[in-house]
This record gives structure tokens, sequence and C-alpha cells, in this order.
């Protein structure tokens, strides 16, 4: 792993933080997590795993085609996923509150807020995410249009209880 390139993800380790999650809770969840990391990068892994312990960011957003590209289903409402650090490593369970899917101009400002990213407007929101979807389409050898629909979500971290979003 070069200092940009994210590590592999440990699934072992989100297999146990998931299981003590589970024993939690009264009664246990259908579907088993996805396990992934925020970004494209170890760098911007770690920047927006903080940003989700730290309390800031509480949404995120993706391309529909990424979800199918890595034979990935979309987010549902409910689901959980494990998140990740830059190099690999579980920090927290997550679960979807809200989805919605439209175009990259349809965000909101309560959402580019929700984001927690950058200045946290919508300007803001709209710049960052454009030139990070035109980089990772280019990567995949494929080309940015205004038209791709992005997947809007909302989530609460509901695991481990010292990071865990209170009702």
């Amino acid at each position: 792993m070069t200092a940009d390139q994210p590590g592999e993800l440990d699934r072992d380790a989100a297999s146990a933080l998931w299981r003590d999650y589970v024993a939690s809770l009264p009664s246990p969840p259908l579907d088993e997590p996805a396990v992934e990391r925020f970004g494209d990068s170890a760098a911007l892994a770690d920047e927006l795993i903080g940003l989700v312990l730290a309390g800031t960011k509480r949404a995120t957003a993706g391309l529909v085609a990424d979800f199918a590209a890595n034979g990935e289903p979309l987010p549902r409402i409910g689901g959980h996923w494990v998140a990740c650090d830059g190099a690999g490593v579980p920090r927290c369970v997550l679960r979807s509150t809200e989805l919605r899917l439209g175009p990259l101009d349809s965000v909101d400002v309560a959402f580019a807020w929700d984001e927690g990213e950058g200045d946290r407007s919508r300007a803001g929101w709209l710049d960052g995410h454009e030139r990070y979807f035109r980089r990772t389409q280019a990567a995949r050898g494929q080309e940015w249009t205004d038209d791709l629909e992005v997947v809007f979500e909302r989530f609460r971290v509901v695991w481990p209880p010292e990071v865990a979003d209170r009702d």
C-alpha cells in the first residue's frame, strides 16, 4: 500500500464489530452489512471517517454507476454498513436513514451541510463532488456527464456506543 492507496478492508475485524453491535440489540437485523470506506484514497477515507466520528458528517453521495460497476446493490433505508478508515480498519457501524436518487445538481443546502465537508455550502459541495466524480469516472475509463444518477444517502452512527448518535 502506498501512502495514497487505501488498505485492504479488514473483513474479520468488521465482522467482529458487527457481532458486537448485533449482540447489543433486542433482535438482530436480517441483512449482513456492507463493508466499505469513504472516498478513493487512504487520505480521503481517513479525513471523511474523521468527520463521521466527530459527528460532523451524516450524509454521503455516490454514483449509481459505481454501485453497478462494483456489483453492489444500492443502499436501502434501514440497511447497515461498516465504515472503515484508509488502512481498512473498521471504525463504526452506520444505518441508512434516508435515500434519494437524482442528478448531482439536485442536491439541496441541507444535504450539503449534512455531508460535513469543506465549507458545507451547496456551491462547495457541487464543486468538490463534481471534481471527485470526474476523477473516479476517469479512473474507470468512463466520462463524467451531468445526467449521471447520484445516490444521496443520510445515515446515523449506531455503533460503537462512544461515537453512536443519541436519539
